[in-house]
């Protein structure tokens, strides 16, 4: 979702009213990190985990240069409200950088409260995948693709591996899913596909039924995608099945979640940014990390396997840059450019000039016995 003035508004001003006290770390005092994020959220808890695990190893390989790290953990609850006031707690503390917020409409929230005033401060989102991230502000870097390219890689899917010419297309009326819905039609009609349908739905139980009696009576389609979250397909699914229909089902990221929904959701493809059945090793060697250390865990998340990745970012460059604010936005600027790209458990991270990481993999997973898989292997 877009920044609201209002929001802007809040941040503004409660940057100008705070006072910032300021002290000097001595060189044996911890390196503070902040994570700012929906923490107890499903989706967000496995962030936590993955940063703890990784300052856990950091600090257990001696640190950055002998000082421990320390993570300041703050829960923003999904809200924008509540992401500008995390953000500006944060930025008058003694963190040097943040990695949150995990959603879109919380990160754009809280981005003029770290792009702003006399010490900025550097915000690291792994997984907000609005185009409108990229206009958020200097300090602003994510490590994951933008909506963009997730539908885009759908649309490749379908033509290129699938091979399947005409489609329909229900998309959730807000930011996210009209950006999803407008890459995919445009890169398969590039592609010589036929889109016979595009419609719009709202809330997280949507009747769709005119669009799909529609489907059954006329259209017939080879294919659906779904451009929203995992309630409304797991909805649209049932009512889909009850029809009689039983093309393949596709959609973005937002569908991270939906094999908990069992057969239902059998066949189902999605776009990710992370799958942690990615073969590489360094993935292996986390994804078997995060089970010792959360054997009750299910496996890590895009969110989690981002949040490390970022941790180990900001190691690298603190440890090149040192500790100063500006000092870490400018070489995390320069990573992928001027200094080598960073290869992490996600894949390479390397910064364009809005602090994008447009050569960023998009994975495409099948759902497959309650699990979701890398759908080339």
């Amino acid at each position: 979702m877009a920044l609201s003035d209002r929001f802007a508004r809040i941040a503004l001003s409660a940057v100008a009213a705070s006072i910032i006290v300021v002290g000097c770390a001595g060189q044996n005092d911890p390196i503070r990190i902040g994570v700012a994020g929906a923490l107890t959220d499903p989706i967000g808890a496995p962030m936590r985990k993955a940063a703890r695990l990784a300052v856990g190893e950091i600090n257990a390989s001696g640190g950055i240069g002998g000082r421990r790290l320390e993570l300041v953990e703050r829960d923003d609850y999904a809200n924008p409200d509540s992401a500008v006031f995390v953000a500006t707690d944060l930025y008058h503390s003694d963190v040097v950088a943040v990695v949150g917020h995990l959603y879109s409409g919380t990160t754009l929230a809280a981005s003029p409260v770290y792009n702003s005033g006399p010490r900025p401060l550097v915000a690291i989102s792994p997984s907000s995948s609005s185009p409108e991230v990229a206009r958020a502000g200097d300090y602003t870097f994510r490590v994951c693709p933008s909506d963009l390219a997730h539908g885009a890689a759908l649309a490749r899917w379908v033509r290129d591996r699938l091979h399947l010419r005409v489609g329909s297309v229900l998309y959730l009326n807000d930011e996210y899913g009209r950006g999803v819905r407008q890459t995919f039609v445009q890169e398969f009609v590039r592609l010589g596909g036929q889109v016979t349908s595009i419609d719009p739905y709202l809330g997280s139980v949507p009747d769709v039924a005119p669009y799909l009696d529609r489907m059954v009576r006329r259209e017939r389609p080879e294919f659906l995608v779904v451009a929203g979250n995992k309630d409304e397909a797991a909805e649209i699914l049932r009512q889909a099945r009850r029809r009689g229909l039983t093309m393949p089902v596709l959609g973005a990221d937002g569908l991270e979640g939906i094999e908990q929904t069992g057969a239902l959701a059998e066949g189902v493809y999605e776009s990710a940014a992370y799958l942690p059945s990615t073969s590489n090793e360094s993935n292996r060697r986390f994804v078997r990390a995060f089970h010792d250390a959360y054997p009750d865990a299910a496996p890590p998340n895009q969110p989690a396997a981002a949040t490390y990745d970022a941790i180990y970012l900001l190691r690298d460059v603190i440890a090149r840059a040192g500790t100063g604010r500006e000092s870490i936005r400018r070489a995390l600027a320069e990573t992928g450019s001027t200094a080598p790209a960073f290869q992490g458990v996600t894949g390479s991270l390397a910064f364009d000039a809005v602090g994008d990481v447009p050569t960023k993999k998009v994975f495409i997973g099948v759902v497959r016995g309650g699990a979701v898989f890398a759908a080339e292997e």
